[in-house]
């Protein structure tokens, strides 16, 4: 009984000492878990650079400046989510004298994925290749992002493109141009905090320590402030040397009476020659916009044997 009533007081102490701590930043509450506050990390200033983070988006822009294999699935389905597409390929990016292109090693396609020009049917596939494909040469890119600023040009499904994009590489962020939510997005601004939890923890990732910066919605939100999430969930792992994001998983949706969308990414990141660089991306998509056809669809990039330019 003794010994029981030991342990009993043993696990409280425990328990009592990892409590998680909220502190305030900017009029914002943030969560830190006992991990961080026990090593006594420096969290505004990791906050900040999570705040303000560019790795994510200057990791794909480093895919432009060298070379790369890729295997590229990706896939269509209706609404029974049955597939109705497919495109499984394997690629060979290369990198000489400053200019890309691209060789087609294999490539199996099936259903109505392209028209007879050769052209996606779908913006999902469309969007794919803007990603990870290249067409002809392609000279004089770098993969700079200081004091770069993402502009939504164009107008129809080259429009839809650059918001899918900004999406991936700026989650949490404004995205101008589109009605009712792009103001929304916006997971740093004073109304956001109203919204959403965040926490800031020390974890394993992959069998190396890192930062893992969760947001999430807070549960007991009314029937009206629901109607404001758009984020239902974004993890994001980092350095904790470097601050350059690991890995990142993020779920978006959003219904208006115009448009709506469901929305899963997963990223995983590597580094080749001390450049951070993509490895994995997985998406699923479910999205509908006025005057144009429902997409639900499916891809996933591994990407491989790194070469540096020629």
């Amino acid at each position: 009984m003794r010994k029981l009533l030991g342990l009993i007081l043993l696990l409280s102490a425990i328990n009592l000492h990892a409590q998680d701590t909220t502190i305030k930043v900017e009029n914002g509450d943030f969560t830190l878990t006992d991990a961080i506050v026990r090593n006594n990390f420096d969290y505004k200033a990791i906050l900040e650079r999570i705040k303000e983070d560019t790795s994510f988006y200057k990791a794909f822009r480093t895919l432009r400046t060298i070379g790369y294999s890729s295997y590229n699935h990706i896939e269509m389905k209706d609404k029974k989510e049955v597939t109705v597409a497919t495109l499984n390929s394997k690629t060979r990016q290369n990198k000489i004298n400053g200019c890309r292109t691209m060789d087609v090693l294999e490539e199996t396609i099936t259903g109505n994925l392209r028209n007879s020009n050769g052209e996606y049917n779908y913006t999902t596939p469309s969007l794919y290749s803007s990603l990870f494909f290249t067409k002809g040469q392609i000279c004089g890119e770098n993969n700079i992002v200081k004091g770069r600023t993402r502009k939504i040009d164009g107008s129809g499904i080259d429009k839809a493109k650059e918001q899918l994009k900004m999406l991936f590489f700026n989650p949490g962020k404004k995205i101008p141009g589109i009605p009712m939510i792009g103001n929304k997005l916006d997971l740093y601004d004073e109304a956001a905090h109203e919204l959403y939890n965040y926490k800031l923890d020390y974890v394993d990732y992959h069998g190396q320590l890192a930062y893992v910066f969760d947001v999430q919605p807070k549960a007991d939100l009314g029937f009206f402030a629901k109607n404001d999430i758009v984020v239902d969930q974004m993890i994001t792992w980092f350095n904790p040397k470097t601050l350059e994001v690991l890995g990142r998983n993020y779920s978006l949706s959003y219904k208006a009476g115009v448009y709506d969308f469901n929305v899963q990414m997963e990223v995983e990141m590597t580094y080749f020659n001390g450049q951070l660089v993509p490895k994995i991306l997985r998406y699923r998509g479910n999205w509908d916009v006025i005057f144009k056809k429902r997409e639900r669809g499916i891809f996933t990039a591994t990407l491989f044997d790194y070469t540096s330019a020629k």
